[in-house]
């Protein structure tokens, strides 16, 4: 791994110089003397190593959920200016205990999920009751002791170098393969793999521009089925399922029956294709020798041609059987399904129609009582209504069809006479200030008189 390699890093791209010497120190007293940097530091160290290893960036691995914790892995990470980090083993104890990083050996073969908060694979119950966490683990040799500042970095290595599975990117993975999963699951056939099937689904789909390897689809697998529930697995047999399920699914004889048809039907795919393919070449090279005029090379190469066409024509008759009777399998299975859930329909509906609620007396009751109730509503309805009429008459508010109309004749004349009022106001309001704007008459005629008696 090139120091250009990780400075292409975002968590390398944006830290200053001085924060990677920092960073590449040996951080282990800061834990108790600093304890929000120290927490800064391992979250950064985090990150970078989950970069890494979905990468592909370890070396001597093809491995992208697996970090492999090795003495190689600080001379790796020798970066310009810093050297190799001090503090791997801190950090690899510390991401360790919170279980970011969980031992491959023991995610693969603890039943309990990662998710359980007692989960602890590497804490030995008898042995830890009523002891500190922390404590306990530095008596595993999981994490340095309280004097692990003093000791070196040789002796921190000592305590966790392995194999470790990196959880975060172990869910990401897992995401990216349900919802392909999801998007093509029509049929019984597309939820059974065996294990190369499932390497040749998803081994590069699950990481952005890598491909997994075997380990990291055992890792993928072993999560799947115990810690999201939502595969089950016998040997070499994957199957999908619902996460939702009531019991327990387990794979089934109709299972193998079917995963065998499946895989008989894409190997004898494989072989049309390429049967398919020598035709296509046998062609080519036969066009090709007539060309440079080797009428008996071009021969040889239709008569190899004719061969394969007449294999082709057989493969094709077997593939066609072979697809047909999956069909039949499937839907076999499938009218199977439905009539379970028929039947479970049919179970569920016979037991709400026992509800004493919907017997058929207790149903009449209920509706007579109901519709007495609403005739009582109507009554009081009605008896509200006439008794508020005859209020009305009786203080002379009544008022007929003819009075209505002409309080609404005054209404209107009312509202025109206001109207005009206000139009009036308006023209009166513009030839004022029309007349505002005039020279008044004084000013104009008070020079003429000036000049005439100046003339007498």
């Amino acid at each position: 791994m090139s120091s250009f390699q990780l400075s292409s890093l975002p968590t390398y791209s944006t830290a200053s110089s001085s924060r990677l010497q920092s960073l590449y120190a040996d951080i282990s007293r800061q834990k108790h003397s600093n304890p929000t940097s120290y927490q800064s530091n391992v979250s950064w160290w985090r990150t970078t190593l989950e970069e890494i290893v979905s990468k592909g960036w370890q070396q001597h691995t093809t491995d992208k959920l697996v970090l492999h914790a090795d003495q190689s892995l600080p001379e790796s990470l020798r970066y310009e200016g810093t050297g190799k980090p001090l503090c791997l083993g801190t950090v690899i104890a510390e991401l360790a205990s919170t279980r970011a990083l969980i031992p491959l050996t023991q995610f693969l073969s603890t039943a309990q999920s990662v998710y359980d908060p007692g989960w602890l694979p590497y804490r030995i119950a008898s042995y830890v009751i009523g002891k500190p966490l922390w404590w306990a683990l530095q008596q595993l040799s999981i994490v340095e002791s309280d004097e692990g500042g003093h000791e070196g970095d040789a002796e921190r290595w000592k305590r966790v170098k392995g194999d470790y599975v990196v959880l975060d990117l172990v869910e990401r993975a897992a995401e990216h393969v349900l919802a392909k999963q999801r998007s093509q699951a029509a049929s019984l056939a597309d939820t059974l793999y065996n294990f190369d099937a499932f390497r040749t689904e998803f081994a590069d789909s699950a990481l952005p521009d890598v491909v997994l390897s075997d380990v990291d689809l055992r890792v993928l697998v072993k999560y799947l089925e115990r810690d999201k529930r939502v595969i089950v697995s016998e040997k070499e047999v994957i199957k999908f399922v619902e996460s939702n399920l009531s019991e327990p699914s387990e794979i089934t004889a109709v299972d193998h029956g079917v995963l065998e048809l499946k895989t008989a039907v894409a190997g004898l795919q494989s072989q049309v294709d390429n049967i398919t393919s020598k035709i296509e070449s046998c062609t080519e090279k036969a066009s090709a020798a007539l060309r440079q005029k080797h009428k008996d090379l071009a021969l040889s190469y239709v008569r190899s041609r004719k061969q394969l066409q007449d294999l082709l024509r057989q493969r094709l008759g077997s593939l066609e059987n072979l697809q047909s009777t999956l069909m039949s399998v499937e839907a076999a299975a499938n009218d199977i399904q439905i009539m379970s859930t028929y039947k479970s329909s049919t179970t569920t509906l016979r037991t709400l129609l026992a509800h004493p609620s919907l017997q058929r007396e207790t149903v009449e009751q209920t509706l007579d009582a109901l519709a007495s109730a609403s005739a009582d509503a109507r009554e009081v309805d009605d008896a509200i209504r006439v008794g508020g009429e005859l209020a009305i008459a009786d203080a002379g508010l009544e008022m007929g069809d003819d009075e209505l109309e002409a309080e609404l004749a005054a209404l209107v004349a009312e509202g025109e006479a206001e109207q005009r009022e206000k139009q009036d106001a308006e023209r009166v309001r513009r030839i004022q200030e029309e007349r505002d704007r005039e020279p008044r008459r004084e000013d104009v005629a008070i020079p003429g008189r000036q000049a005439v008696m100046e003339a007498i």
